[in-house]
């Protein structure tokens, strides 16, 4: 008989049936209405373009120059500034309450999603169901569509507006549900809780999350550096966090000449994403709050990154 908890690949539909059976009793057990089950699983089969995605991603890989030029360009920066700008009583809002700047909170909304543009046409229950009864992951896929479940019941929205990624992240800030039931806010009051079509939600929710994660105000996440002496390679690492005072007595410098903006005894650690001839950078704690979002430096550098552009301008 099919495991509740993981299915091998390539199983009958017979299978998939019975899966599903024993996947809404335990949904049952965690008060998920049946309403609420027949809607969200109402036609439902394994998708095969979600599992062609899961298993042929691409495996190339990006140097950071060719990552930044990807996701901070120019016209990412300018249309960021311009819904900072428009969007500027909300940002304050946000930021009153969650005490996280306006840049760092579209930087992440502009990457996600293009601020929006591209949130993803999967229905999320279809995706989720698929890759828990048939992918790679599927212990974590079927957390993943029971937390999308329980989402369902408690927000009362339909199945058919739960749309995502082909791997389940949702909405303006592509939140996997996981992340919804644990840092989405109803931040316009409306006793919804909508990061797909409701802007002071989709803004507050990113802010959450990061205040949640530590996020410190006032705070920079790192600065771009330049290395006048040299250094050993080795000592690039988040695991070699030293106070940024030291870092500077080994010769590193801001690169646009001005001061460090997180100087002094705090920690710090140097990164070379390019290696010891490209670009240099000193990261701090609130560096550390970004890969809470996304376990990548490149995300984490270019959503810094692309806050500070964005914040210059402003």
């Amino acid at each position: 008989m099919t495991s509740a908890l993981a299915a091998p690949a390539a199983l009958a539909a017979g299978d998939f049936d019975q899966w599903l059976r024993e996947l809404r009793s335990e949904a049952r057990g965690k008060g998920v209405s049946d309403a609420v089950l027949d809607d969200a699983f109402k036609g439902v089969r394994p998708l095969p373009r979600v599992i062609e995605l899961d298993r042929k991603q691409p495996e190339f890989t990006l140097t950071w120059a060719e990552y930044l030029g990807r996701v901070v360009n120019e016209a990412r920066v300018e249309k960021g500034r311009a819904l900072a700008a428009e969007n500027a009583r909300l940002l304050g809002d946000v930021a009153a309450r969650f005490k996280v700047a306006p840049g760092m909170v579209v930087a992440l909304w502009g990457i996600e999603s293009d601020f929006g543009r591209l949130t993803g046409g999967f229905n999320v229950i279809a995706a989720l169901a698929t890759l828990a009864f048939d992918g790679r992951r599927a212990s974590f896929f079927r957390g993943e569509l029971m937390e999308a479940l329980r989402i369902l019941q408690g927000e009362r929205m339909p199945a058919a507006a739960m749309l995502g990624s082909w791997a389940g992240a949702m909405g303006q800030c592509q939140f996997m549900p996981s992340s919804f039931r644990n840092f989405a806010v109803d931040f316009n009051g409306d006793g919804r809780r909508d990061i797909w079509t409701t802007l002071p939600d989709v803004l507050g929710s990113a802010a959450n999350y990061l205040a949640k994660s530590g996020w410190k105000a006032g705070e920079a996440w790192g600065d771009p550096v330049l290395l006048t002496r040299g250094i050993d390679p080795a000592q690039a690492s988040l695991n070699n966090k030293r106070p940024t005072a030291e870092w500077l007595a080994d010769g590193i410098v801001p690169r646009d000449g001005s001061a460090l903006r997180d100087p002094g005894d705090r920690q710090a650690a140097l990164l070379l994403p390019d290696g010891i001839a490209g670009p240099a950078y000193l990261v701090y704690r609130n560096f550390s709050v970004i890969l809470r979002w996304n376990r990548s430096n490149f995300f984490a550098l270019a959503a810094g990154t692309l806050a500070d552009r964005i914040s210059r301008g402003l």
